[in-house]
Protein backbone atom coordinates (compact mmCIF):
# COMPACT_ATOMS: atom_id res chain seq x y z
CA UNK A 1 0.00 0.00 0.00
CA UNK A 2 1.28 3.54 -0.80
CA UNK A 3 1.85 5.81 1.89
CA UNK A 4 3.63 9.38 2.51
CA UNK A 5 6.18 7.79 4.75
CA UNK A 6 8.41 7.18 1.70
CA UNK A 7 11.58 5.50 1.54
CA UNK A 8 13.83 5.23 -1.03
CA UNK A 9 12.41 3.29 -3.98
CA UNK A 10 8.74 4.03 -3.34
CA UNK A 11 6.58 6.19 -5.47
CA UNK A 12 6.81 9.82 -4.69
CA UNK A 13 5.65 12.27 -7.49
CA UNK A 14 3.52 12.09 -10.40
CA UNK A 15 2.77 14.44 -13.14
CA UNK A 16 1.44 14.82 -16.78
CA UNK A 17 2.83 16.36 -19.54
CA UNK A 18 0.05 18.00 -22.02
CA UNK A 19 0.07 19.66 -25.02
CA UNK A 20 -3.04 21.70 -23.68
CA UNK A 21 -2.58 22.17 -19.86
CA UNK A 22 -5.99 24.59 -19.51
CA UNK A 23 -8.02 21.09 -21.47
CA UNK A 24 -6.50 19.24 -18.89
CA UNK A 25 -7.43 20.85 -15.78
CA UNK A 26 -10.50 20.84 -16.74
CA UNK A 27 -10.42 17.12 -17.66
CA UNK A 28 -8.72 16.02 -13.82
CA UNK A 29 -10.85 18.60 -12.14
CA UNK A 30 -13.67 17.04 -13.62
CA UNK A 31 -13.18 13.75 -12.88
CA UNK A 32 -11.63 14.09 -10.12
CA UNK A 33 -12.92 16.81 -7.98
CA UNK A 34 -9.24 18.26 -7.73
CA UNK A 35 -8.64 22.13 -8.49
CA UNK A 36 -5.57 23.64 -9.94
CA UNK A 37 -2.80 25.79 -8.16
CA UNK A 38 -0.08 27.03 -10.57
CA UNK A 39 3.51 27.40 -9.47
CA UNK A 40 3.54 30.92 -11.33
CA UNK A 41 5.21 32.22 -14.26
CA UNK A 42 8.32 31.36 -12.91
CA UNK A 43 7.83 27.73 -13.16
CA UNK A 44 7.24 27.22 -16.92
CA UNK A 45 3.49 26.80 -16.86
CA UNK A 46 3.72 23.70 -13.97
CA UNK A 47 1.15 23.30 -11.21
CA UNK A 48 -0.41 21.16 -8.83
CA UNK A 49 -3.70 19.37 -8.77
CA UNK A 50 -4.23 19.70 -5.63
CA UNK A 51 -7.50 17.92 -3.01
CA UNK A 52 -8.87 19.19 -0.17
CA UNK A 53 -5.29 21.77 -0.72
CA UNK A 54 -3.59 18.90 -0.33
CA UNK A 55 -1.75 17.97 -3.57
CA UNK A 56 -2.04 14.71 -5.76
CA UNK A 57 -0.29 14.96 -8.70
CA UNK A 58 1.06 18.03 -11.03
CA UNK A 59 0.49 19.34 -14.64
CA UNK A 60 2.65 20.99 -17.00
CA UNK A 61 3.26 21.56 -20.43
CA UNK A 62 5.09 18.86 -23.04
CA UNK A 63 9.38 19.10 -22.79
CA UNK A 64 9.70 18.79 -26.00
CA UNK A 65 7.94 19.34 -29.76
CA UNK A 66 7.80 15.55 -30.67
CA UNK A 67 7.08 14.35 -26.81
CA UNK A 68 3.86 12.36 -25.87
CA UNK A 69 1.43 13.33 -23.40
CA UNK A 70 2.01 10.86 -20.80
CA UNK A 71 1.88 10.25 -16.74
CA UNK A 72 5.42 10.45 -15.27
CA UNK A 73 5.99 8.77 -12.09
CA UNK A 74 8.69 9.80 -10.01
CA UNK A 75 10.99 6.98 -7.07
CA UNK A 76 12.10 8.08 -4.20
CA UNK A 77 16.04 8.59 -4.36
CA UNK A 78 18.44 9.77 -1.20
CA UNK A 79 20.77 10.04 -4.22
CA UNK A 80 19.51 11.23 -7.88
CA UNK A 81 23.45 11.45 -9.03
CA UNK A 82 24.36 7.77 -7.41
CA UNK A 83 20.62 6.84 -9.25
CA UNK A 84 21.63 8.41 -12.33
CA UNK A 85 24.98 6.05 -12.21
CA UNK A 86 23.09 2.93 -11.24
CA UNK A 87 20.28 3.79 -14.36
CA UNK A 88 23.43 3.62 -16.51
CA UNK A 89 25.45 1.06 -14.96
CA UNK A 90 21.60 -1.14 -15.17
CA UNK A 91 21.64 -0.40 -19.15
CA UNK A 92 18.91 2.41 -18.85
CA UNK A 93 19.02 5.90 -20.57
CA UNK A 94 19.15 9.17 -18.99
CA UNK A 95 16.41 11.87 -20.62
CA UNK A 96 17.33 14.47 -18.59
CA UNK A 97 20.46 14.84 -16.02
CA UNK A 98 19.82 15.56 -12.27
CA UNK A 99 19.17 19.34 -11.48
CA UNK A 100 17.59 21.12 -8.41
CA UNK A 101 14.08 22.90 -8.55
CA UNK A 102 14.71 25.56 -6.53
CA UNK A 103 14.75 24.59 -3.01
CA UNK A 104 12.06 22.08 -3.38
CA UNK A 105 14.50 18.79 -4.31
CA UNK A 106 16.33 17.21 -7.21
CA UNK A 107 15.46 15.13 -9.96
CA UNK A 108 16.18 13.16 -12.64
CA UNK A 109 14.69 11.16 -15.55
CA UNK A 110 15.27 8.10 -17.34
CA UNK A 111 13.86 5.65 -19.68
CA UNK A 112 14.47 1.95 -19.06
CA UNK A 113 16.52 -0.56 -21.12
CA UNK A 114 12.84 -1.96 -21.98
CA UNK A 115 11.61 1.32 -23.15
CA UNK A 116 9.35 2.84 -20.17
CA UNK A 117 10.00 6.11 -18.95
CA UNK A 118 10.27 7.33 -14.97
CA UNK A 119 11.72 10.00 -13.13
CA UNK A 120 13.06 10.13 -9.43
CA UNK A 121 13.05 12.40 -6.76
CA UNK A 122 15.99 13.15 -3.83
CA UNK A 123 13.67 15.59 -1.66
CA UNK A 124 14.49 18.50 0.34
CA UNK A 125 11.80 21.27 1.46
CA UNK A 126 8.67 19.25 -0.34
CA UNK A 127 8.95 15.57 0.81
CA UNK A 128 6.87 14.29 -2.01
CA UNK A 129 2.88 14.13 -2.45
CA UNK A 130 0.60 15.03 -0.02
CA UNK A 131 -1.48 12.44 0.06
CA UNK A 132 -2.07 8.79 -1.62
CA UNK A 133 -4.20 5.87 -1.51
CA UNK A 134 -7.34 7.41 -0.46
CA UNK A 135 -10.24 8.88 -2.93
CA UNK A 136 -8.88 11.06 -5.44
CA UNK A 137 -5.16 9.91 -5.50
CA UNK A 138 -2.68 7.52 -6.36
CA UNK A 139 -2.67 4.28 -5.19
CA UNK A 140 -0.82 1.79 -7.06
CA UNK A 141 1.56 1.91 -10.03
CA UNK A 142 1.97 -0.89 -12.25
CA UNK A 143 4.74 -1.10 -14.90
CA UNK A 144 4.12 -2.84 -18.12
CA UNK A 145 6.92 -4.42 -19.96
CA UNK A 146 8.03 -5.84 -23.61
CA UNK A 147 10.42 -8.27 -21.33
CA UNK A 148 9.14 -8.51 -17.61
CA UNK A 149 12.33 -10.18 -16.78
CA UNK A 150 14.39 -7.80 -17.62
CA UNK A 151 12.53 -5.39 -16.35
CA UNK A 152 12.59 -6.86 -12.98
CA UNK A 153 16.24 -7.01 -13.09
CA UNK A 154 16.66 -3.56 -13.89
CA UNK A 155 14.85 -2.01 -11.39
CA UNK A 156 16.47 -4.49 -8.56
CA UNK A 157 19.64 -3.08 -10.04
CA UNK A 158 18.63 0.39 -9.43
CA UNK A 159 16.26 0.86 -6.46
CA UNK A 160 16.76 -2.87 -4.60
CA UNK A 161 12.87 -3.72 -5.10
CA UNK A 162 11.46 -7.12 -3.45
CA UNK A 163 9.17 -8.95 -5.72
CA UNK A 164 6.90 -11.53 -5.35
CA UNK A 165 5.44 -13.34 -8.29
CA UNK A 166 1.51 -14.24 -8.01
CA UNK A 167 -0.32 -16.13 -10.70
CA UNK A 168 -3.32 -14.22 -12.41
CA UNK A 169 -5.05 -15.82 -14.77
CA UNK A 170 -2.38 -17.91 -17.19
CA UNK A 171 -0.50 -14.47 -16.43
CA UNK A 172 2.27 -13.72 -14.04
CA UNK A 173 2.06 -10.79 -11.79
CA UNK A 174 5.57 -9.24 -9.95
CA UNK A 175 4.52 -7.30 -6.96
CA UNK A 176 6.59 -4.91 -5.71
CA UNK A 177 7.92 -3.67 -2.93
CA UNK A 178 10.93 -1.05 -1.94
CA UNK A 179 14.20 -2.78 -0.10
CA UNK A 180 13.36 -3.59 3.39
CA UNK A 181 9.74 -3.61 3.11
CA UNK A 182 7.13 -6.18 4.30
CA UNK A 183 3.91 -7.34 2.22
CA UNK A 184 1.87 -4.21 3.32
CA UNK A 185 4.39 -1.71 2.15
CA UNK A 186 3.72 -3.04 -1.48
CA UNK A 187 4.07 -0.23 -4.84
CA UNK A 188 3.06 -1.85 -7.41
CA UNK A 189 3.92 -4.41 -10.27
CA UNK A 190 5.21 -5.37 -13.51
CA UNK A 191 2.94 -7.18 -15.84
CA UNK A 192 4.28 -8.64 -19.42
CA UNK A 193 2.93 -7.15 -22.60
CA UNK A 194 0.90 -10.05 -24.55
CA UNK A 195 1.59 -10.32 -28.29
CA UNK A 196 -1.58 -8.88 -28.81
CA UNK A 197 -0.77 -5.76 -27.16
CA UNK A 198 2.65 -5.76 -28.75
CA UNK A 199 1.29 -6.22 -32.11
CA UNK A 200 -1.37 -3.66 -31.62
CA UNK A 201 1.77 -1.36 -30.87
CA UNK A 202 1.45 -1.18 -26.86
CA UNK A 203 5.57 -0.52 -25.84
CA UNK A 204 6.64 -0.18 -22.29
CA UNK A 205 5.84 1.87 -20.18
CA UNK A 206 4.31 2.99 -16.54
CA UNK A 207 0.68 3.07 -15.23
CA UNK A 208 -0.74 5.30 -12.55
CA UNK A 209 -3.73 4.14 -11.10
CA UNK A 210 -6.27 6.46 -9.06
CA UNK A 211 -8.43 5.30 -6.46
CA UNK A 212 -12.44 6.25 -6.83
CA UNK A 213 -15.84 5.52 -5.04
CA UNK A 214 -17.26 4.00 -7.95
CA UNK A 215 -15.41 2.81 -11.53
CA UNK A 216 -18.52 2.89 -13.26
CA UNK A 217 -19.46 6.19 -12.45
CA UNK A 218 -15.85 7.47 -13.30
CA UNK A 219 -15.69 6.03 -16.72
CA UNK A 220 -19.25 7.68 -17.85
CA UNK A 221 -17.52 11.14 -16.78
CA UNK A 222 -14.17 10.49 -18.53
CA UNK A 223 -16.13 9.47 -21.39
CA UNK A 224 -18.25 12.53 -21.65
CA UNK A 225 -15.61 14.38 -21.22
CA UNK A 226 -13.65 12.77 -24.39
CA UNK A 227 -11.72 10.00 -22.57
CA UNK A 228 -11.42 6.70 -24.34
CA UNK A 229 -11.57 3.69 -22.77
CA UNK A 230 -8.68 1.42 -22.73
CA UNK A 231 -9.67 -1.64 -20.89
CA UNK A 232 -13.14 -1.97 -19.61
CA UNK A 233 -13.98 -2.12 -16.57
CA UNK A 234 -13.17 -5.55 -14.61
CA UNK A 235 -13.29 -7.32 -11.26
CA UNK A 236 -10.20 -9.01 -9.68
CA UNK A 237 -11.02 -10.76 -6.85
CA UNK A 238 -9.04 -9.29 -4.00
CA UNK A 239 -8.02 -6.64 -5.71
CA UNK A 240 -11.07 -4.22 -6.64
CA UNK A 241 -12.78 -3.19 -9.72
CA UNK A 242 -10.21 -1.37 -12.27
CA UNK A 243 -10.42 -0.06 -15.87
CA UNK A 244 -7.87 1.87 -17.87
CA UNK A 245 -7.98 5.06 -19.92
CA UNK A 246 -7.07 7.40 -22.46
CA UNK A 247 -7.69 11.15 -21.24
CA UNK A 248 -8.64 13.27 -24.20
CA UNK A 249 -4.69 13.68 -25.28
CA UNK A 250 -4.10 10.25 -25.32
CA UNK A 251 -2.30 9.97 -21.96
CA UNK A 252 -2.86 6.66 -20.03
CA UNK A 253 -4.05 6.17 -16.20
CA UNK A 254 -6.02 3.72 -14.23
CA UNK A 255 -9.22 4.06 -12.03
CA UNK A 256 -9.73 1.56 -9.57
CA UNK A 257 -11.70 1.06 -6.56
CA UNK A 258 -9.77 -0.97 -4.07
CA UNK A 259 -11.61 -4.31 -2.48
CA UNK A 260 -12.33 -3.91 1.12
CA UNK A 261 -10.41 -6.48 3.52
CA UNK A 262 -11.65 -9.41 3.12
CA UNK A 263 -13.46 -9.13 -0.49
Amino acid sequence: MLTTAYRPGSPVWLDLSSPDTRASVDFYTTLFGWTFDSAGPEAGGYGFFQLDDRTVAALGPLAEDNALPAWTLYFHTPDADRTTELVRQAGGRVRFAPFNVFTAGRMAGYTDPIGAEFAVWQPHDTPGLDVVTEEGSLCWTECYSVDAERSKAFYRAVFGWQEQDVPIGEALYTVLTPAGGGTDDAHGGIMQLGPEQTAAGTTSHWLPYFEVPNVDASLAIASTLGATVRIAAMDVHGVGRLAQLHDPHGAVFAVITSAKPGE
